[in-house]
């Protein structure tokens, strides 16, 4: 739930003229580009940051994309300046004291979207821009493939209002930096930037901002042009990677390519490589 601190704007209240504004335009814009469902986390006045019904939006959107046979590929990324600046501390603020309560707040809001990002057979790409702070920076994380820009800063902001990582932080920064760059991440607070991300590993690509929006809609237009099958499969053996020893995980392999070999994919694969030709891939199954 953390918020990032050092940007003041972020906590001051929109004028009266802003806030009438904002209250007409919903907190996240879905729209389908081709194959893709691109989803815009919209409040850049609060840099993004997450509330109830942003968060169930984003549930919900996700669960529309992995209904719709059309949609092959997910992108996410926030309006304005930055991606996400965490949760809204100062919106709890105006909840029922009854509505107010940490663990309720993250089982009912919060942990839907973690399970669903991680759960999904979409392949879903994250385009940072700004600031990724907080529950921002590991939502963000939770994408199957990051791109951020180049001016993107991952930080760990918890601890600066005392709070500890949530939204898995402290499951998915181990898995992907190592323990040592993770607890530091965790313990400092520091912002990472995009390059430093890249080179650690926390990101897969940093880009100029200026092409941010372009590549990341390529890396999703790219994902959105294989066998959807087969990506879900991956994600399958990885999501399954996270708990299992060696024998436990050829176990799953074995039992994945099984299942892909005996797919028309695999054989329209094969037969589009021997004839020399792009293949057509069968049309996604929502799972």
């Amino acid at each position: 739930m953390g918020l990032a601190g050092g940007a003041p704007d972020v906590f001051s209240a929109p004028t009266d003229a802003r806030a009438e504004a904002r209250m007409s335009e919903p907190c996240l814009l879905v729209e389908r580009r081709g194959a893709v469902a691109a989803l815009t986390l919209n409040r850049p006045d609060r840099i993004n940051a997450f509330t109830p019904e942003l968060l169930t939006a984003i549930a919900d959107a996700l669960d529309a994309a992995e209904a719709d046979p059309t949609v092959r590929a997910v992108l996410v990324t926030g309006a304005g300046r930055g991606f996400c600046s965490g949760q809204d501390i100062g919106q709890i603020a105006t909840l029922p004291p009854e509505e107010r309560d940490v663990s309720r707040i993250l089982e009912r809001f919060y942990e839907p979207v973690v399970r669903r990002m991680r759960a999904s057979a979409l392949p879903i790409v994250a385009a940072v821009n700004g600031v990724a702070a907080g529950a921002g920076a590991n939502f963000a994380l939770l994408a199957d493939i990051v791109v951020a820009a180049r001016s993107a800063q991952f930080v760990e902001a918890f601890v600066r209002i005392g709070l500890v990582p949530d939204v898995a932080g402290t499951w998915t920064l181990p898995r992907l930096v190592g323990e040592a760059r993770a607890r530091a991440m965790c313990l400092l607070g520091e912002p990472v930037g995009a390059e430093q991300a890249e080179a650690w590993g926390l990101i897969w690509k940093a880009v100029d901002d200026d092409r941010l929006a372009e590549e990341a809609f390529g890396v999703a237009e790219r994902l959105a042009a294989q066998p959807a099958h087969a990506l879900a499969l991956v994600k399958q053996a990885f999501a399954a990677s996270a708990g299992n020893d060696l024998d436990a995980q050829l176990h799953v392999e074995r039992r994945l390519q099984t299942e892909a070999a005996a797919s028309e994919d695999h054989a329209e694969g094969v037969r589009a490589f021997i004839g020399k030709r792009p293949p057509v891939w069968a049309p996604r199954r929502p799972q």
